[in-house]
């Protein structure tokens, strides 16, 4: 991409709650020479924002553009290299941006935790950035890049010992921290979206609808994402008990269209889940069965809700609002730890750690879509030569994950 466009890097959605932590770690992580905008709708909250950001931000543009506003959208696309967006549910405000980047060849990265939307891109616009050259990377917060390099590590390490294939990975979820409002509103846009066309619940239940190849995926069987057992079934290391991951229906497809997007290298027989520790107390089998039974339950009330407009209010009355969050307190003492089993077809076993401090869904996102950014914008020669609607192990690899370690994130990956 040619370096005549204004800015390096424009963050988009700059004054919400995520936005403004995001742009709060930019000002930390990104070289002094950096270009940096940022976007919205009102130019007062946007000044407003980067007085509150000290004089690292001074000299940072300000660009105003309305996700309902398609040619303001392709001018901000036109002028700078990389865009992030934090302007959810994607589903019902992101595609007029996607559609800006493709045409325009800017590479773009968003924290979407939504297969519809996903699926919608690919289908509408990856031919496009394909032709253009433009990264289109989804999911560049804690859903779903821990997840995702986890697995890509692992295949890099058996490539380096000659181990084989990977035939049986799960990732055991560990953490502390909330669930925020945005991450709400988006399941209520799909569940609104299937509300509407149900045939699009067949995107959230196929293991691999976001493959770019159906024809070529792993014939493994079923592949569920619930799960009631013990930790032991995983691996003799672990001890208590594991239930449903609420976000293992999404990461688990990110990380098998990954798999597509450099060729089925993971494997043939490679067969993916993710689920949640219960810890190991005495009420954990209770904590475990209260998880998934919940996590059902909540997702069949919320369909239902979503069919009426009394249901949708009621929603409105019960659930955090997007654009709201934990104070900085709660926000700095959450932390994350994701373990990735996996097993290859030579019998060898492996274990990746990546771990991080901050609550998942707020501090430690906005360092992951920060870097996700930065790494777009400066790591080019770095990077596969890959275009399209893309995931990030697929766009950025071993770039990005060099970028999170130094930023403080643990990323190993040791044989059992």
């Amino acid at each position: 991409m040619a370096d005549t466009r204004e800015f390096d890097l424009v963050l988009f959605g700059a004054t919400g709650f995520v936005g403004k932590l995001t742009a709060e770690y930019l000002t930390e992580a990104a070289p002094e020479s950096a270009r940096i905008a940022l976007a919205g709708r009102s130019l007062d909250k946007l000044t407003a924002v980067r007085d509150d950001l000290g004089p690292t931000a001074a000299n940072w543009g300000l660009v105003v553009a309305d996700s309902t506003d398609q040619s303001s959208l392709d001018e901000l696309a036109a002028r700078t290299k990389v865009v992030v967006t934090t302007v959810g549910p994607y589903l019902r405000y992101g595609m007029p941006l996607v559609a800006a980047c493709a045409k325009a060849g800017t590479h773009y990265a968003d924290l979407t935790g939504e297969p519809l939307f996903i699926r919608d891109a690919i289908d509408n616009y990856h031919e496009q950035a394909v032709a253009t050259g433009a990264k289109i990377v989804n999911s560049c917060g804690y859903d779903s890049i821990p997840s995702d390099l986890s697995v890509y590590q692992l295949y890099r390490r058996t490539v380096e010992d000659n181990t084989g294939e990977l035939v049986d990975v799960t990732l055991v979820a560990s953490l502390k921290g909330g669930v925020s409002g945005g991450t709400i509103d988006s399941g209520r846009a799909m569940m609104e979206a299937i509300a509407a066309d149900p045939a699009k619940g067949k995107v959230m239940s196929h293991p691999y609808s976001l493959s770019p190849d159906r024809s070529m995926d792993p014939d493994v069987g079923r592949q569920s994402d619930q799960a009631l057992s013990r930790a032991s079934a995983i691996d003799p290391s672990l001890d208590g008990w594991v239930s449903t991951f609420v976000m293992a229906a999404h990461n688990t497809k990110i990380v098998r269209r990954s798999n597509g997007l450099l060729g089925w290298v993971y494997g043939k027989n490679f067969r993916y889940r993710e689920v949640m520790s219960a810890g190991k107390s005495r009420v954990a089998p209770l904590v475990a069965a209260g998880m998934a039974g919940g996590i059902v339950a909540g997702m069949t009330a919320g369909a239902l809700l979503s069919r009426a407009s009394a249901g949708r209010k009621l929603l409105d009355r019960v659930l955090p609002k997007p654009g709201t969050g934990p104070s900085e307190q709660a926000r700095k003492s959450g932390w994350f730890s994701m373990k990735t089993f996996a097993h290859t077809t030579s019998g060898a076993k492996y274990v990746a750690t990546f771990s991080g401090t901050g609550d998942p869904g707020y501090q430690a996102t906005a360092v992951l879509l920060g870097e996700s950014g930065l790494c777009l914008a400066f790591d080019t020669e770095k990077q596969p030569e890959l275009a399209g609607i893309l995931t990030p192990a697929a766009a950025m690899g071993d770039a990005l994950t060099e970028r999170l370690r130094a930023a403080g994130m643990t990323i190993t990956v040791d044989r059992a």
